[in-house]
């Protein structure tokens, strides 16, 4: 089943990387967006490796390992890799699906593309990037 593109809106506005964003904004967003199916098992991201892109979960669970420990578990509405999209560091943790999923995949490249074609998505962006890391810096 493959997920509407109002769907697809309503999950990237819940996203606090996008939170600011606009309905046309989001749209644009949400016209990168890729579904794809993820087996049991497989590795969205694996901890220490470059990140490549942006996961959004539809349907299924995976769990998140930090040093070959699992600290959480992901499921329906989550995501994760939103820093992929904006830098090169690596990754911070191994997600693995533990079910069968649908998730929803932005790739840094299509998503630094848009915010070139798109300034204002850019500066939105950028402004709820900089209110997470606020806190953190205090």
């Amino acid at each position: 089943m493959r997920t509407r593109r109002d769907s697809k809106i309503e999950l990237l506005r819940a996203v606090p990387l996008f939170s600011r964003c606009s309905a046309r904004e989001l749209q644009s967003i949400a016209s990168i967006a890729d579904e794809v199916e993820v087996k049991e098992g497989k590795e969205l991201t694996r901890e220490g490796e470059r990140g490549r892109e942006f996961f959004v979960i539809l349907e299924g669970q995976a769990d998140v390992r930090r040093k070959s420990r699992k600290v959480n578990t992901l499921g329906p509405g989550e995501f994760l890799g939103e820093i992929a999209l904006l830098t090169h560091v690596p990754r911070t943790a191994t997600v693995a699906a533990t079910t069968p999923m649908r998730a929803l995949v932005i790739t840094g490249p299509d998503f630094r593309s848009l915010l070139r074609r798109t300034p204002t998505i850019q500066v939105k962006v950028l402004e709820a990037l900089a209110q997470r890391l606020a806190p953190a810096m205090l």
